[in-house]
């Protein structure tokens, strides 16, 4: 059972220290709990300690992408059913589909839009509740 103060609890997976700081204060303020990792080895650290409703992955990172640190926990039988939302600076004909191809469930462009994170995150949360 969630705590009553969450609105649901947020990987976000990002190397950049800026990006992590702007994404936790907007979604802190929307009432998220937001949990930051810094490369993949992080990110797999944090999901075997912790549960969440939803990850936030970078694309371009220096170890290993986001295209891959989301296959491979799309496919971990406990993983594979949070909700990846692709977040990058790729947005050429194609990175979209590249990122749905590699199993994220949606994507959001940088730079973020601070105004319409809070609901795109809301609404896959809201959907992954209901399934």
């Amino acid at each position: 059972m969630m705590p009553e103060t969450s609105k649901g609890t947020i990987l976000y997976v990002e190397d950049n220290s800026d990006n992590r700081s702007l994404v936790r204060r907007v979604l802190g303020a929307e009432g998220y709990s937001v949990v930051d990792a810094i490369n993949a080895k992080q990110a797999i650290e944090e999901l075997e300690n912790r549960s969440f409703d939803l990850i936030l992955m970078d694309i371009n990172m220096p170890d290993m992408d986001g295209y891959t640190l989301t296959a491979k926990i799309k496919g971990m039988k406990n993983y594979s059913r949070i909700p990846i939302i692709a977040v990058t600076a790729n947005v050429m004909r194609g990175d979209r589909e590249k990122s749905l191809e590699a199993g994220c469930d949606g994507y959001i462009q940088k730079p973020i839009d601070i105004d319409a994170i809070g609901p795109q995150i809301e609404r896959f949360i809201t959907r992954s509740a209901n399934v």
